[in-house]
Parts: structure tokens; C-alpha cells; sequence
């Protein structure tokens, strides 16, 4: 039994082995620019809306107006970098009820590579929001002996992210396949539900992280205030 999509290797490309987690990347990418593409493609004020232009409405409006409960305030950015880790996560997850299909997100090589993207992309939303001597003054914050600390918890927050959702998806898979072998019939469509269920979970879950790591970095700092003394 294989663990790891990045076992499968599906074709050669110019004496490069293209394993299942990249050929699933690739997929998942087209399929969701093919699909952005299509229904958008008549986006204009004297076009009335399809339903699918109306769902895809929806979907955005709901992401945003999870991102403004929690940043406080409406931010495309914010909008564009978790909505888009929200939808990858969730379009790997649900293809799973394809047959054949491995969902790169059962690879840690996936779920690092999004954890680190949200490594890379919160000091980079700070810096932009505070300014680089801003941002990094939180850092030593409240006081410089909580430098390595802080250094830790931020290192940490990558490693949870990738360690969660990869081990959900790949626990799903193999509770799977063990059950598969004790029932072949009843177990596998039980399973097949709970894992879409835990996978739209994993994908909201990831895409909220992502977005409070986003708004303790670019959050206002507390206005100082100064003692004064009574005359």
C-alpha cells in the first residue's frame, strides 16, 4: 500500500520522473483556471449572471466576508492569497471521489510547500502594513528576551499547518484502505464521506490560519499611552 502519492510516478517528461502530487497540482490548477475562465468570461454589467457566475459570486462574497470578521477590514490581498489556498485545498480534497485520483495534499511535499507560502507571505503582508522596522520590532515584543521565542512560535505555525493537513488526508486514506479489506462493499462509501467532510474542513481550517497569522502581523500596534503626573 502506498502512503504517498509521490510514489506513483505517472509519466516521464524530458528524463524527469512526474510523479502523481505534481501531475495532480497541474490538474487542479487547470481545472480551476478553465473553469474561472469559462464562467467569467461574459463578465460584464449588460450580461445577466448565469448560476454558475452566481455561485462563484457567492463563494468569493462568503471568503471575503470570512476574511473582514477576522482582519477587521476588507483587504483583496488577503482575499486573493487565502481564497486561493482555500479553494486548491478543497478541489484537491473533493477529487478524491475520482477514481484514480491522488489528491497532492495526502503528500507532505504539498502540505509544506502551502505551509511555507503562509511562512513567506505573513511577514511580507507585515512588512507592507508596518513597515519593515514595524514589523520587525514585534519581535521583540514585549521585550527582546522573547526574540527566540517568538522566532519558534512563527517557525512553529508552518510546521502545524503542514503536519495537520497532511496527516488528515493521509490517515483518511489509509483508515480506508485498511477498511477496505474488512468490508470491500459498506465501509469504503462511509469513509469516502467522512473523508469529503474532513476534507472541505482541512480546507477552511487551513485557509482561517492563514488568515489570523495574516491579521496578528498587518494588526495596528496599540496606541501608547504615556503617564502623566498629577500636579
Amino acid at each position: 500500500m502506498q502512503l504517498s502519492p509521490d510514489e506513483t510516478v505517472v509519466f516521464t517528461l524530458g528524463g524527469f520522473s512526474v510523479n502523481a502530487t505534481i501531475a495532480g497540482t497541474w490538474a487542479i490548477m487547470v481545472l480551476l483556471t478553465g473553469v474561472s475562465a469559462l464562467i467569467t468570461r461574459n463578465l460584464r454589467a449588460d450580461v445577466p449572471p448565469s448560476r454558475w457566475r452566481t455561485a462563484l459570486e457567492v463563494i468569493v462574497t462568503v471568503i471575503n466576508g470570512q476574511i473582514a470578521e477576522i482582519t477587521q477590514r476588507r483587504d483583496s490581498r488577503v482575499l486573493y492569497f487565502a481564497g486561493t489556498l482555500f479553494l486548491f485545498i478543497i478541489t484537491a480534497n473533493l477529487l478524491t471521489v475520482v477514481p484514480g485520483f491522488e489528491p497532492p495534499t495526502a503528500s507532505l511535499s504539498t502540505t509544506a510547500a502551502l505551509a511555507l507560502s503562509v511562512l513567506i507571505a505573513v511577514p511580507l503582508f507585515g512588512i507592507g502594513s508596518r513597515g519593515l522596522g514595524g514589523y520587525l520590532k514585534t519581535y521583540v515584543e514585549p521585550s527582546p528576551i522573547m526574540l527566540p521565542f517568538n522566532i519558534i512560535g512563527e517557525v512553529s505555525r508552518g510546521v502545524s499547518l503542514a503536519i495537520r493537513l497532511y496527516g488528515n488526508i493521509m490517515s483518511g486514506a489509509v483508515i480506508a484502505a485498511i477498511l477496505l479489506g474488512v468490508a470491500p462493499f459498506f465501509f469504503p462509501v462511509v469513509m469516502d464521506m467522512l473523508g469529503l467532510l474532513t476534507g472541505v474542513i482541512q480546507a477552511y481550517i487551513f485557509a482561517i490560519l492563514a488568515t489570523v497569522y495574516i491579521a496578528s502581523a498587518t494588526a495596528e500596534p496599540p496606541p501608547s499611552t504615556t503617564r502623566k503626573d498629577a500636579p
